[in-house]
């Protein structure tokens, strides 16, 4: 007679979008505190709130306004960003999603430099991080960091509750569902190849 083992495995997912604004930064550092807090993972949540910090405002430059404010009106489909932040086993993936198909680059920076350093920041802090090209058009520059405890299997997403301010929230429509696609399909790609 042979005994079966069953592995429980730990997957966790919460997800945000936001209009490429100045206040999407503060926006997605809030919801990775607050998530972060909800799953039991507060340890983290220094170094996780700083690379999203980083990877948030890469995006929100790319496909934004710059660090100027606009007017309600000029907001459109083009500027939704994505944020998803999901957990798998010991590891805790940060992964945003922008329509723009340019791959970030790390820049040379020098001591008196004041800007650059994002990608060196992301780099030194998480096992590694990369970007994935969705079928579903645009990127998502992504960074994955080991767990010392991963949280409890038991949890779910029910509870959670992020109040985004109007001038970060994104129209809905094809854009908002294309991110949704975009980071849905790099969520199934990374459980395929734990499995």
């Amino acid at each position: 007679m042979t005994a079966a083992f069953s592995v429980t495995r730990t997957f966790h997912l919460s997800r945000l979008c936001l209009a490429a604004v100045p206040a999407a930064v503060s926006v997605s550092r809030e919801f990775v505190r607050q998530t972060l807090r909800h799953w039991k993972l507060e340890d983290q949540a220094a170094d996780v709130t700083l690379m999203t910090s980083e990877l948030v405002s890469n995006a929100a430059k790319e496909t934004g306004f710059g660090d100027r404010q606009p007017k309600s009106w000029e907001v459109t489909a083009k500027h939704v960003i994505a944020l998803q932040l999901r957990v798998l086993d010991g590891s805790l993936f940060i992964e945003v999603w922008d329509r723009s198909p340019l791959v970030p680059v790390k820049q040379m920076v020098t001591a008196d430099a004041e800007g650059g350093r994002g990608l060196h920041l992301v780099e030194a802090l998480a096992k590694d991080w990369g970007t994935y090209r969705p079928p579903a058009g645009g990127k998502i520059v992504w960074a994955r960091v080991l767990l010392t405890l991963p949280p409890p299997p038991d949890l779910d997403g029910s509870a959670l509750q992020l109040c985004v301010p109007e001038e970060a929230a994104p129209l809905s429509g094809p854009v908002k569902d294309q991110a949704s696609t975009a980071l849905m399909q790099r969520v199934l790609d990374g459980l395929q190849r734990f499995l």
